[in-house]
């Protein structure tokens, strides 16, 4: 991780879960982190943290909606004029909401497609263009992904969000071959997770948070810095290795 101490990352979703341990992690290997969530007062907390923690690096907090094109397009103009541009780009905002595809709202559908599809592709397609203006030819642009990008559970509940994540898949393995199309050794990479435990089920289930605590209880579930870790070891690997795909689930995991 030597190579990317005061380079710059941006992780979107930052403010909890998967997406704060990837940044805190970044910022401990002395990475100038841009964290950007809807909701800053926790990444704020966080990056205080990392002050406090004697980091090497720095967490900067930055307000996103990741569904509107502009506020993207302005947190870019701002990381580029704060920071220079952007290293490492991590999409790991995303969200499932309960909508079957036989009695769901169309409004919540596309509220998946906007933040798990559209923003991902909106902040690689933003991220590139920074590495390809400054000539940053060993960038790096992983996507948290989920198991869910892989098989279909059987959970009415999810099978839209599934849908989101098989286009996470395809979107990354597009990437990788533009990339090379375009000459570049920016590399791509999906992390593809099962159940990890953080607020992802108690907002699925916001209804019925007992099935969302039981849900984690009823395994030993992945943690969000075994994702952090996974993410530290697609960086570490050298500049000619492309890792294309992590699957992890935890072990006692089925399906």
């Amino acid at each position: 991780m030597d190579r990317w101490k005061g380079r710059v990352a941006l992780v979107t979703g930052a403010s909890v879960g998967i997406g704060a341990a990837i940044a805190k992690a970044l910022v401990q290997h002395g990475m100038k982190v841009v964290g950007c969530a809807r909701n800053v007062e926790q990444i704020e907390k966080l990056a205080a943290e990392c002050v406090s923690g004697g980091y090497s690096g720095a967490l900067f907090p930055y307000k996103c909606d990741l569904s509107v094109e502009d506020e993207v397009l302005s947190m870019f103009s701002w990381i580029k004029a704060q920071h220079k541009g952007v290293d490492v780009c991590i999409n790991n905002a995303g969200l499932a909401l309960p909508e079957p595809l036989l009695n769901g709202k169309a409004s919540g559908w596309r509220t998946m497609m906007n933040v798990n599809v559209i923003g991902l592709s909106l902040c690689t397609r933003e991220a590139f263009q920074s590495m390809k203006e400054r000539n940053i030819d060993d960038g790096h642009i992983i996507n948290i992904n989920s198991m869910s990008g892989h098989r279909v559970v059987n959970s009415a509940y999810t099978h839209f969000y599934t849908a989101t994540k098989y286009a996470v898949t395809a979107l990354t393995e597009g990437l990788r071959q533009e990339l090379r199309e375009a000459k570049t050794h920016i590399r791509a990479t999906s992390i593809s997770p099962g159940l990890v435990e953080t607020e992802f089920a108690y907002r699925l289930f916001s209804e019925n948070q007992d099935k969302a605590s039981a849900t984690y209880k009823s395994i030993k579930c992945l943690q969000p810095d075994d994702l952090a870790n996974a993410v530290v070891y697609v960086l570490s690997a050298p500049p000619h290795v492309q890792i294309g795909d992590i699957q992890m689930r935890p072990v006692e995991q089925l399906t």
